[in-house]
């Protein structure tokens, strides 16, 4: 048996906080409906997809070949992301094309960097 003889190091004093300020109510209700969104991988690589498509925006006949799931279950999964402010979309003959709401990403990032604080 091999133990190693090291001195415990003393826990540091103080860290700075993760954010400047904790989250009110009323941005915590605003937020969580988002997360919770996104907080699905099937729904996260499909925020994914389209952002990364090109011109920034899908048409759900592209997206259903990136999963093994039927075309009404995209649908549906894109349908909570359009609820929760993330994706807008538009249908252009019998198709619907989805584009990424770069404020809602944008607004998303700032409060997870603690910006604003």
């Amino acid at each position: 048996m091999f133990f190693l003889d090291v001195a415990p190091t003393a826990a540091p004093v103080c860290c700075s906080p993760v954010s400047g300020k904790p989250l009110s109510h009323d941005e915590a209700e605003k937020i969580a409906p988002v997360l919770k969104a996104l907080g699905e991988p099937v729904r996260l690589r499909l925020m994914s997809l389209i952002a990364a498509h090109a011109g920034g925006e899908a048409c759900v006949c592209d997206l259903n070949e990136s999963f093994d799931l039927s075309q009404p279950t995209i649908s549906r999964h894109l349908k909570i992301l359009h609820d929760a402010g993330l994706l807008e979309r538009e249908k252009r003959g019998v198709w619907v094309y989805y584009r990424a709401r770069t404020e809602a990403l944008g607004s998303l990032a700032a409060l997870l960097k603690g910006a604003g604080a």
